[in-house]
């Protein structure tokens, strides 16, 4: 193989180990954090200094500004965030991502393969989960820095270049030049930290004097400030399809990069001079790739400090550019809430299907409230809005159940995540039964209006006061559910065998009735039946109760109600 393509292949080998260490290291971070993501989530809602603390965290943790940005594009999207609060998670992951760029700075060559050794031993010996994550962290940071180290050394025989060298001083002598070659490795990586990583290495190699950096600092920055500008090319790209304030997002995200480019470029060599000033002293290729983090790291607080007082302009700025146009109008049997881009973020997904079950609850709760309508006035119109309502929520059950699916099917739950996933589940299923039952007894009712049916008052009245007990019983569940407060569990058990008992009331009062005359005994089949169905709804809510005191699924649904 020639030099030429030794170089190619063993440039693209050590981005791509580099980038399999990168988002290796996400995914265990992520699941060595396990609820401290969640904690770190609930800061979204506070102010802005604590959205921006909140956006550096999480990106610490993701490893990547992108991801963060998507996220809160989706939690945008779904309503669960308003646009400040967005632009401030935004303005904290351009921090948070400075810490990749920090730690390839240090010089762990010799360190590279025991890192990699200890890693694999704690995933590989060790039982515990958290544990094997931690260890799998640990050797994802070992690869991170083999796929560095491998790119450093095949970047070598550039430095003798006569070729390479003459279009590294064009680049360096022309700012602009610099940018526009820092965005496009962005674009084509996807990923400003892998290019970030390319750029310290590079810079490392020493021009033809030995000891000076090819490129050098101020050579570097414009190329740092492209990369800024190339990241955000990922959040417009999530951007597509979700509502107008998604998009605001992203094009917030646009306007912080770009406009830090516009105010450093003009100042590239006195922000050199300072970065030199402020960071360690020595031969400029030993801390050049410091000061570059340093650069990337100063560049981005100070943008955050000149923004984070004129979020309100930010805002001013991207809805007159998107301005308001018609809103979306969800159906009930479609998501609102879930975003395929988050399943693999795990804690921030669960978020959105927390809201979607939500939704789920509300539905069979208008369905009751209707049903007991119907029992005391016989609606068509309301009989109708039932059934449609529990095919809507069967649809949105199945897209629930879908999204959960594709969780499962990513590999990035923990066992405590895929637990509570499995528990959400399983509530689910039955919020989705209960949905059934009320269509159940609707089509019952529909029935009774359709072939002139004629119950008792005193059999109506009978089964008014069945469903208003499971009306009580399911409020109760789903308070159980929100708080995780499980002194309610009693009463709804107790409430459960008066639903039993008030059964076999109803079954022998019918069979009175129609021994006096009262009642036809061509309805006593379909009058059982929807005492069997009000029976079944009884035990969808003692099996909501038993998950529950079973802590299944318990700590996701706890915003629920």
């Amino acid at each position: 193989m020639n030099s030429t393509l030794e170089v190619i292949f063993g440039l693209l080998g050590g981005l791509a180990v580099f980038i399999f260490g990168m988002n290796m290291m996400s995914d265990c971070l992520q699941k060595a954090a396990g609820e401290k993501m969640k904690r770190i989530l609930a800061l979204l809602t506070k102010n802005p200094i604590l959205g921006v603390l909140a956006g550096a965290l999480t990106t610490a943790v993701l490893q990547s500004s992108s991801a963060t940005t998507v996220m809160a594009i989706g939690f945008v999207s779904a309503g669960l965030m308003n646009l400040p609060q967005a632009i401030s998670i935004i303005l904290g992951a351009n921090i948070g991502t400075t810490m990749t760029a920090q730690i390839i700075a240090f010089k762990l060559s010799d360190y590279i393969y025991a890192i990699i050794f200890i890693g694999f031993i704690i995933s590989f010996v060790v039982k515990s989960e958290r544990a094997k994550n931690i260890g799998q962290t640990i050797f994802a940071f070992g690869l991170l820095f083999l796929g560095i180290e491998t790119m450093g050394s095949v970047m070598k025989p550039l430095a003798s270049s006569p070729i390479f060298t003459d279009m590294i001083e064009q680049v360096s002598h022309i700012p602009v030049l610099g940018v526009a070659v820092g965005t496009l490795m962005t674009l084509v990586v996807q990923s400003s930290s892998a290019t970030i990583a390319v750029l310290q290495n590079f810079a490392e190699q020493p021009g033809p004097d030995g000891v000076s950096s090819i490129l050098g600092l101020a050579g570097a920055i414009p190329i740092l400030l492209g990369d800024n500008i190339g990241t955000t090319i990922t959040a417009l790209l999530a951007s597509i399809g979700q509502t107008k304030d998604a998009k605001r997002t992203a094009l917030a995200h646009c306007i912080f990069n770009i406009s830090g480019c516009f105010l450093f470029i003009w100042f590239v060599k006195p922000y050199a001079a300072l970065i030199q000033y402020i960071s360690p002293k020595g031969p400029e290729i030993a801390v050049i790739s410091r000061q570059i983090a340093n650069a990337h790291t100063l560049f981005n607080i100070t943008m955050t400090v000149i923004w984070v007082p004129l979020i309100w302009l930010m805002v001013k700025i991207v809805m007159k550019i998107i301005p308001d146009g018609q809103k979306k109008v969800y159906s009930n049997a479609e998501p609102q809430f879930l975003d395929s881009k988050l399943v693999s973020q795990p804690t921030a997904a669960l978020q959105l299907v927390v809201k979607e079950v939500a939704r789920c609850i509300e539905l069979v709760s208008d369905n009751l409230k209707e049903l007991i309508a119907v029992s005391t006035e016989s609606d068509s119109e309301k009989i109708k809005a039932v059934i449609q309502n529990s095919e809507d929520t069967r649809k949105l059950y199945e897209r629930i159940t879908e999204y959960l699916s594709e969780l499962f099917a990513s590999g990035g739950l923990t066992e405590e995540q895929a637990n509570q996933t499995a528990g959400i589940m399983y509530i689910l299923s039955d919020v989705d039964r209960m949905s059934a039952l009320c269509r159940e007894v609707c089509l019952s009712l529909k029935d009774k209006e359709e072939k002139k049916y004629k119950y008792s008052k005193d059999a109506m009245r009978d089964m008014r006061h069945s469903l208003q007990l499971i009306q009580e019983m399911f409020t109760k569940a789903v308070q159980m559910m929100a708080t995780g407060n499980t002194e309610a569990a009693k009463d709804i058990l107790q409430q459960k065998e008066k639903i039993l008992d008030l059964g076999i009331k109803m079954r022998k009062s019918h069979v009175e009735r129609v021994g006096e005359g009262k009642c036809k005994a061509k309805l006593t089949e379909p009058y059982n039946r929807i005492i069997h169905h009000i029976d079944r709804m009884g035990n969808c809510c003692i099996n909501i109760v038993d998950a529950v005191q079973g802590k299944a699924g318990q700590t996701y649904l706890e915003t629920v109600a």
